[in-house]
């Protein structure tokens, strides 16, 4: 089986431009999400960054990297994982969208996502999930009070399959008082973005127009979803800490 770990890293961001070559502990965030790349790659597994700007190529030169230059109108960083493969002419079977904003995703979650399509190649897309403690959803839902479209939540079959995705918090828990004697977590699940896809179901993703629940949520995901793709969910160990979106976030993760 062959794989490939993308990192799209846009230095062009609205929000916060330059991103990728910012500085955490005297590394660049992108050499620290390459690391953990190359923590989680196994023999048949490729490791390369895909950016619109030279500027990055020319940081990935220096850090010993392989990246492929795409377009600056990408529509999203999936969009541009797919046309970095197209260029680099390589045939894979799955394809990993490490963002280059998240320097924190344990190698280890990575590698479980491998695992899971090596042992059934039948799966369209995979992405991890973590099982919320009561406090870690006290502590969501006082966030969403100050940053209400922080934080996706996840609701699950029973078979471990995404049935839909939110902002919101979901489920509603119609009796919390009794369900937090009774059970020691709660029933909610956190969503982590990353996102392990069979090759071709990333080419039809990206083909795809994009679906009215999709722009409501401002989810990708939904996409998925809403054509009828099957995505399976594996369960993060600990937490996991989230992307950096803006110069808030760096500052919090620098001091």
């Amino acid at each position: 089986m062959k794989t490939a770990i993308v990192i799209p890293a846009r230095y062009g961001s609205t929000r916060f431009p330059g991103k990728p070559l910012e500085l955490i502990n005297g590394r660049t965030m992108l050499s620290l999400v390459v690391d953990v790349a190359k923590g989680a790659a196994k023999k048949d597994t490729d490791v390369f960054v895909t950016t619109e700007d030279q500027r990055i190529a020319d940081h990935c030169a220096k850090i010993g990297v392989e990246c492929v230059l795409t377009s600056e109108h990408c529509k999203t960083g999936s969009d541009r994982v797919l046309e970095a493969i197209k260029k680099s002419k390589k045939k894979y079977d799955f394809v990993i969208n490490l963002q280059g904003d998240a320097p924190f995703t344990p190698p280890g979650l990575i590698a479980d996502m491998i695992a899971a399509f090596e042992k059934n190649k039948k799966l369209e897309v995979v992405t991890p999930v973590r099982h919320l403690t009561w406090t870690e959803l006290d502590n969501l839902r006082e966030a969403k009070k100050i940053t209400p479209l922080s934080g996706t939540t996840a609701v699950l079959s029973d078979d471990n399959r995404a049935l839909w995705f939110s902002k919101s918090i979901l489920p509603v828990i119609r009796d919390e008082k009794k369900q937090r004697e009774l059970c020691a977590e709660s029933p909610v699940y956190q969503h982590i973005g990353l996102y392990g896809f069979r090759f071709d179901i990333l080419e039809k993703f990206c083909s795809w127009p994009q679906t009215r629940s999709e722009a409501l949520e401002g989810l990708e995901q939904l996409r998925l979803l809403e054509n009828g793709v099957t995505i399976h969910t594996i369960f993060a160990k600990g937490p996991v800490h989230s992307g950096i979106d803006s110069p808030e976030d760096l500052a919090r993760v620098q001091k």
